[in-house]
């Protein structure tokens, strides 16, 4: 079992910053794979990024790469995600996912097993 627990959620303005933070808990070995997702209203579930601890790592969607940065601190187990220059199509619920795998981390959300809570995050123009 796994337990992630987010936070860093708010308001900003578009242009503005945020950092979510996914504090993570239980059997967490190399071969998990952390991924953030986002949902805004009638949306389906969208992968945002992914840390692989196997190799350490980082993969983002293009909608998000050269504005996220996902960061690490191993002895805390949690997970960053720097979200800057934010628009607001980035305005969703933001969720840490983690998945046990043998081999790549996937993308889809039905991979993974363990969710967090969810924060909200709302950008305004």
């Amino acid at each position: 079992q796994v337990q992630l627990v987010e936070s860093g959620g708010g308001s900003v303005q578009a242009g503005g910053s945020l950092r979510l933070s996914c504090a993570a808990a239980g059997a967490i070995s190399s071969r998990t794979c952390v991924s953030w997702f986002r949902q805004a209203p009638g949306t389906e579930r969208e992968w945002v990024a992914t840390y692989r601890r196997a190799d350490t790592t980082v993969s983002y969607a293009d909608s998000v790469k050269g504005r996220f940065t996902i960061s690490q601190d191993s002895a805390k187990n949690t997970l960053y995600l720097q979200m800057d220059s934010l628009k607001p199509e980035d305005t969703a619920t933001y969720y840490c996912a983690a998945a046990v795998v043998w081999g790549p981390c996937g993308t889809l959300a039905p991979l993974y097993a363990y969710w967090g809570q969810g924060t909200q995050v709302t950008v305004s123009s």
